[in-house]
């Protein structure tokens, strides 16, 4: 499995790399500041790997990161600072995205996110 953090679903590049490092950025530090009350996390760090997988499809690596940059965002239908409700419409949107998905969801994508869940100390 090879990771290109500058691939998005096909040889063109479709955002800056200005863009495509912001999003990462933005994902990794509201990761980090929410880890302890997701109890989705596993499933959105499996997302994040398999949408920069470069053997994901494109539309899979699209869906993905549209179900990602809504977890980023700070406008959503529920803002996240609600106690509970919060991130229960991220949640939703992200298990939608993986249900649709979950073929592409690999064994390997899921190990890493175990991986980055044990540098956060969580399992």
């Amino acid at each position: 499995m090879r990771f290109d953090f500058a691939y998005f679903g096909s040889q063109a590049q479709h955002s800056s790399d200005t863009d495509e490092w912001a999003f990462q950025r933005h994902f990794w530090r509201k990761l980090q500041s929410v880890a302890a009350s997701l109890p989705f996390i596993e499933d959105l760090l499996a997302a994040y790997y398999c949408a920069f997988d470069r053997e994901t499809p494109g539309f899979v690596k699209t869906s993905l990161l549209a179900a990602l940059a809504y977890f980023v965002l700070p406008a959503d239908a529920v803002p996240d600072l609600l106690p509970l409700l919060g991130f229960a419409d991220d949640a939703a949107v992200l298990a939608g995205a993986m249900n649709l998905l979950a073929t592409h969801i690999r064994p390997e994508h899921r190990a890493l996110a175990k991986d980055k869940l044990r540098e956060f100390g969580r399992r």
